[in-house]
């Protein structure tokens, strides 16, 4: 998230915006995140950050830092589940774009996740319907995010062959099948041309998925391979990885994100300061809706 906002990969880590992950909290299988955190660039884009959803870290420090539950939750899995849904929900409520961060592909617990988030979601009437005719104007009128889902935080070179990135783009595109999410026709790898000779019809079904492979400083990789085996001209150029460098990636995702189209979200136009008052109106909404309330008794 840092990358995406204000921050290069060549940049010491410590000074990102989002702070990374410490030794010392990898080490102990930690998170970082705590909660939300957000930022605003100087393009007035604001850019939040969750802490991980269902993660076994959050449940961990929950229990043995001997943290009391809230009244209404009896088991410390129950609370760390529905706090996950929460975010969700209000995510789905006041952004206009989400990412979904994987290391891997796939976990079907994950799309359940969603749809489970979807349908607990605050009930918000699409801007464009409101001046007409108001809530249930219209058939198909509340309001969703775009969706990105981006997959594979740390891909190998295997996943950038053309064969396995179709059957990805097939597997995501049948399980959110039914759902009201945004998940296609925002963001495109095959447009970043890094699959030349790839028409843009090669993915039937082109869901909003970007890979991106683990984060490395090339300068140094190939400075150290020079010095290994004497300097010549090819231990000076970069190894073969089977896709483009991490900082070419992220900076085309990048450009991607930041050009998606952003409806409003209400019938007036936000600032900054009224979003804010528009995402604490629809946290209070979020933490006291009877839906989730219900669905967190049935859990129990």
């Amino acid at each position: 998230m840092s990358l995406l906002s204000a921050n290069a990969p060549v940049v010491d880590q410590r000074s990102y915006v989002f702070r990374a992950q410490t030794q010392e909290i990898k080490e102990r299988g930690g998170n970082q995140t705590n909660g939300i955190d957000f930022f605003i660039t100087q393009e007035r884009i604001i850019f939040l950050d969750t802490q991980p959803i269902l993660s076994p870290a959050v449940l961990d420090h929950l229990i043995n830092n001997d943290r009391k539950l809230p009244p209404e939750y009896s088991l410390p899995h129950t609370y760390v589940e529905m706090q996950s849904l929460q975010m969700a929900a209000f995510l789905f409520t006041v952004c206009h774009a989400v990412l979904l961060v994987q290391d891997w592909f796939t976990d079907l617990n994950l799309y359940r996740f969603l749809q489970t988030a979807e349908m607990l979601k605050p009930s918000t009437p699409s801007p464009s319907h409101e001046l007409s005719g108001g809530p249930g104007s219209e058939e198909g009128s509340e309001y969703y995010p775009n969706i990105t889902v981006f997959l594979q935080n740390k891909a190998r070179r295997e996943d950038f062959c053309p064969r396995n990135l179709k059957k990805m783009h097939t597997v995501i595109d049948k399980l959110m099948l039914h759902s009201h999410l945004k998940y296609k026709g925002t963001l495109s790898m095959l447009d970043c041309n890094i699959f030349p000779g790839l028409s843009n019809d090669f993915l039937e079904s082109e869901v909003n998925l970007f890979l991106l492979p683990v984060m490395e400083n090339d300068v140094e990789e190939n400075l150290v391979r020079a010095g290994t085996g004497g300097i010549s001209l090819f231990s000076l150029l970069p190894g073969y990885k089977g896709h483009p460098s991490f900082q070419s990636l992220v900076g085309k995702l990048r450009s991607q994100i930041l050009s998606m189209s952003r409806p409003q979200l209400s019938h007036t136009i936000l600032t900054e300061k009224n979003w804010f008052h528009y995402a604490a109106r629809i946290w209070d909404g979020v933490k006291k809706s009877s839906a989730l309330s219900e669905y967190s008794r049935l859990l129990s």
